[in-house]
């Protein structure tokens, strides 16, 4: 399995937000491809969608066959 952390984006320093949420449901093929991304939860909304869209679509599983569906929550802090 391959995860690819999410980068912080620069939009939120810009903003001022300096964490944040989101939860997301990644699609996963029978090869263990992520195949899509949905956004279920985000706080701030909007902030970190992009980011997390573009990181988990680098994420790979084992490959098991048939297509599956797999949730994350991941947590953003940006301690500068």
């Amino acid at each position: 399995m391959k995860k690819v952390p999410p980068e912080f984006p620069a939009e939120a320093v810009k903003a001022s937000v300096s964490n944040g949420v989101v939860k997301a449901k990644m699609s996963i093929d029978a090869e263990g491809a992520v195949t899509g991304v949905d956004i279920l939860e985000a706080q701030p909304r909007k902030v970190f969608d992009k980011a997390v869209t573009r990181a988990l679509m680098d994420w790979r599983f084992e490959a098991s066959g048939e297509k599956q569906s797999h949730e994350v929550k991941l947590v953003f802090n940006n301690e500068d």
